[in-house]
């Protein structure tokens, strides 16, 4: 089932909050990029772009404990979060001041003080330790729900099928987010999957609604975040969502993404959120200023992550072999 949005039924602080969200992480990438191009982030990268407003819908229906976990195209959702941008753009560059002393880099993304509970390069791997974590918050009793954004490629893995089963047997508090681009990697989903829609058409297979949204619409995301989370948080259980959307490059930086129809990249591109979204705020009244302001703010934070990023060292050799375990070390339990 498609859902719709009502916009005025949210209140435009919340709006206004979501066009911040979508602002910082789209100018956070922007530069990201900027960096990988000059060599300075290491490895590849896997941007987001067009795709912010799941992020931000879902980050504004979420409590601050509860917790995310997200593929390596994670730079958002650790961002909105709430974990520090200086400490993000250091990451991605290797340096010591990162928010995983700059061993993780762009993929491996974490902060457990922020229930970011990590990025994962591995497709899939993270929902069953989504499920895990849903498990010990109903354990707990402590009303936390567990989000877990995965791709369209992800419906194919085992471990999809999996989790989602034993989280509907046990009615664990976690909502599931397929952030549905058309692509795995470089193979449009429809070509290997038999469903129209592949996570919200096997929904029904575990006892669940099948919910699509548009992903591109804030609002749309936000009102389907709202009733998910709270059903997960009072105790109705798992959730599985579709949202449709788009990246606007390829795969990682190394992918100009050249096998997509140009057609169906102006399309997707004519519906992108940093710029449509604001404009229907405008309409619907709220001061231009206002949102120059937030985009002036969001630049000026991101360049000073990119100055402290860039200043900061990189980790020194000898802590190469720490903070393998939870105990901060790396020796082999016994």
């Amino acid at each position: 089932m498609a859902t719709t949005a009502d916009p005025h039924a949210i209140d435009e602080a919340t709006r206004v909050a979501m066009f911040r969200d979508i602002a910082r992480a789209r100018l956070f990438e922007q530069r990201a990029y900027d960096l990988f191009m000059k060599g300075l982030v290491k490895g590849t990268s896997h941007l987001a772009t067009g795709q912010e407003a799941v992020a931000a819908g879902y980050a504004a229906a979420m409590r601050s404990d509860d917790y995310v976990l997200c593929t390596y195209r994670g730079h958002v959702h650790t961002l909105l979060r709430g974990a520090p941008m200086d400490a993000l753009m250091a990451e991605l560059l290797g340096r010591a001041s990162g928010i995983c002393g700059g061993k993780g880099g762009s993929m491996h993304l974490t902060s457990v003080r922020h229930g970011a509970l990590g990025s994962y390069a591995i497709v899939g791997a993270h929902l069953p330790i989504a499920v895990g974590a849903a498990w010990s918050a109903q354990a707990r009793g402590t009303g936390q729900v567990a989000v877990c954004f995965f791709g369209d490629g992800a419906t194919n893995i085992g471990a999809f099928h999996e989790a989602l089963n034993m989280a509907a047997v046990w009615e664990l508090p976690v909502v599931f987010v397929c952030e549905n681009n058309l692509y795995m990697e470089y193979t449009p989903i429809g070509e290997v999957t038999a469903t129209e829609h592949p996570a919200a058409d096997r929904a029904a297979s575990y006892g669940l609604e099948g919910l699509v949204v548009d992903g591109n619409d804030p609002d749309a995301v936000y009102e389907v975040a709202t009733d998910t989370v709270g059903r997960a948080r009072d105790g109705g259980g798992p959730s599985l969502v579709e949202a449709k959307t788009y990246r606007h490059g390829g795969h990682s930086r190394a992918d100009p993404g050249t096998y997509r129809p140009s057609e169906e990249v102006e399309e997707w591109i004519s519906r992108d959120p940093y710029v449509r979204y604001p404009e229907r705020l405008r309409d619907d009244g709220v001061d231009p200023a206002t949102l120059e302001a937030i985009v002036a703010e969001a630049e000026a934070e991101v360049d000073h992550a990119t100055n402290a990023a860039t200043d900061s060292p990189v980790p020194d050799p000898s802590v190469i072999l720490t903070n393998v375990w939870a105990d901060g070390g790396s020796s082999w339990r016994k």
